[in-house]
């Protein structure tokens, strides 16, 4: 079983899940998920020999919540992972993530590759830095409704999941989308008739308990920071990711369709070792298949 502890990085507590000895990796989790997502990989690669670490990053479960918006910059989302890595005592790390959390580790890679010993991005692929700002791209391509657009506003989508934290994650984690969606981002869902047999209930009641804690509000931060990344980041463009690096996504992940791992996105991977497609797979990638995740993991880790 993981050992649970806080850990003091940048002026805040960061909650961690941990498990294993051996080279550190760490695990970083998307929105709206926790360190509770990484359950099934933090006993494989302890298993494999490998110290696992998954944090609840700032904003979320029962990490700290810092109140200003420009406190969930990529900066500093990519500042704690390099000082929790410090602060375990070690000068380098593979940093694995997924959604957002895959964001998190590709741009640690970029920005701090000598602390990154391989990055493995699961379901969003490395964007390349975009000839215009991200939200404009998003309206222009999918609308000014888009999830990201709609979430730009403060309160707005945090009062919409936050109405019923359990419905929210039920329909974001298990509906299937709907012909008659009601406003909003969970609304996009319908309800499902049962769960899915990779998220038991007691499972659903840690995120529901995580989210009831923390709210939705930093976890939409990150999003509200993509303009602003988009313009601290130019000193970057067409900077490759230089670390050993591994994609995974799902075949049935709607990102995947979104965001396509195309010749854009691997020429800024030069050192990449792989790319999973894990079958009858949708979104929640290393939840719905752990085997295959853990699996790809191991493998990778082992090569390098």
């Amino acid at each position: 079983m993981p050992s649970k502890r806080s850990v003091r990085l940048n002026g805040i507590d960061i909650h961690l899940a941990e498990q294993g000895e051996g080279p550190l990796v760490v695990l970083v989790h998307g929105f709206p998920e926790t360190s509770h997502s990484w359950r099934h990989q933090l006993e494989a690669l302890a298993g494999a020999g490998y110290h696992a670490v998954a944090l609840d990053q700032r904003g979320y479960g029962d990490s700290d919540r810092p109140e200003a918006i420009d406190q969930y910059s990529i900066f500093h989302l990519v500042g704690d992972v390099v000082a929790l890595i410090h602060e375990l005592g070690e000068e380098q790390a593979v940093v694995v993530g997924h959604d957002w959390g895959s964001i998190v580790a590709w741009q640690t890679a970029l920005l701090r590759p000598a602390v990154v010993r391989g990055v493995v991005g699961i379901s969003v692929p490395p964007w390349p830095r975009g000839p215009v700002p991200p939200l404009t791209a998003t309206a222009e391509r999918f609308g000014p409704d888009f999830y990201q657009n709609y979430f730009q506003e403060p309160g707005v989508a945090d009062a919409e999941l936050g109405n019923d934290i359990e419905g929210s994650l039920r329909r974001i984690y298990a509906g299937v989308s709907t012909s008659n969606p009601t406003p909003g981002f969970a609304g996009q869902f319908a309800d499902p008739e049962e769960l899915p047999a990779w998220l038991p209930e007691e499972d659903l009641a840690v995120f529901v308990r995580q989210f009831t804690t923390s709210s939705f509000t930093g976890g939409l931060n990150y999003y509200r920071n993509l303009d602003h990344n988009w313009e601290q980041l130019a000193a970057w463009q067409d900077a490759p990711i230089t670390p050993p690096s591994l994609y995974i996504s799902g075949e049935k992940d709607m990102v995947r369709m979104l965001y396509p791992m195309d010749e854009a996105a691997r020429a800024i991977v030069p050192d990449l070792r792989g790319v999973v497609d894990v079958p009858d797979c949708g979104h929640w990638t290393q939840q719905e298949k752990p085997e295959v995740v853990n699996a790809a993991l191991i493998e990778f880790l082992k090569e390098l």
